[in-house]
């Protein structure tokens, strides 16, 4: 058995990763995994209207999240939280407790972003909304964002305050910029990430680093130095 990674952002292929893990040897999988709905495009670079943006400029593999990799998740926690739920929902049991992400922000049926997103849990609580807007340039809060799938900060901080406490092991199997990891480390709870790259295995670093220094990651990237030091 290996040793768990804890408060450690791992490089690779998640199934390899968790192979040999214990079982229920985490307490909750909190991730949201690739859809398989943007057929293999690079990422693109810029800025936001309201916010700034920076993508690596890589290939991605937009293989979906599967039934292999749901099995696994399963083996290494005590419980899961995965969004997704209405592009793979064919491959999760029944639950009563999904989680809806309503976006805030309804503009009409021609619109190209979802009104909200749904993850599937394995808690057995009543359905639980969250209203955070985040749609499209529209953001309830700037947030420096990274990833183009990116989650708002608040969202997965209020997701953990209200399904995990202090101490727990949190695990992203699919953690791109970190931000469920960030989150976990804010609120006191442990966490391990895992990414197939390079590049947002290091930017999720980057983010859980200014968790510590107090320097946000864009004003790091341009020098600046610990706010207190």
């Amino acid at each position: 058995m290996k040793e768990l990674p804890i408060n450690q952002i791992i490089c690779g292929d998640c199934l390899e990763v968790m192979r040999d893990w214990p079982v229920k040897c985490v307490d909750l999988v909190l991730t949201d995994p690739p859809y398989g709905i943007l057929g293999g495009a690079k990422t693109i670079g810029g800025k936001g209207f309201f916010e700034p943006t920076i993508y690596p400029k890589m290939d991605w593999s937009y293989e979906p999240f599967s039934q292999k990799q749901l099995i696994a998740c399963q083996r290494v926690s005590d419980h899961q939280i995965i969004f997704g739920f209405n592009h793979f929902s064919k491959i999760f049991p029944s639950s009563a407790c999904v989680i809806v992400w309503d976006k805030a922000c309804q503009n009409g049926w021609e619109d190209t972003f979802a009104d909200g997103e749904i993850a599937w849990t394995s808690f057995k609580n009543p359905l639980k909304i969250y209203r955070y807007l985040w749609k499209g340039a529209l953001k309830a809060k700037p947030e420096y964002r990274q990833h183009p799938t990116q989650k708002p900060l608040q969202l997965m901080i209020w997701i953990l305050e209200d399904f995990s406490k202090p101490n727990n092991i949190i695990l992203d199997p699919f953690c791109g910029s970190g931000t469920t990891c960030v989150a976990a480390k804010m609120l006191g709870r442990q966490y391990i990430g895992i990414d197939i790259s390079p590049e947002y295995c290091k930017i999720a670093e980057e983010r859980l680093k200014a968790v510590d220094t107090g320097v946000p990651v864009k004003e790091a990237r341009q020098g600046q130095g610990a706010l207190f030091e």
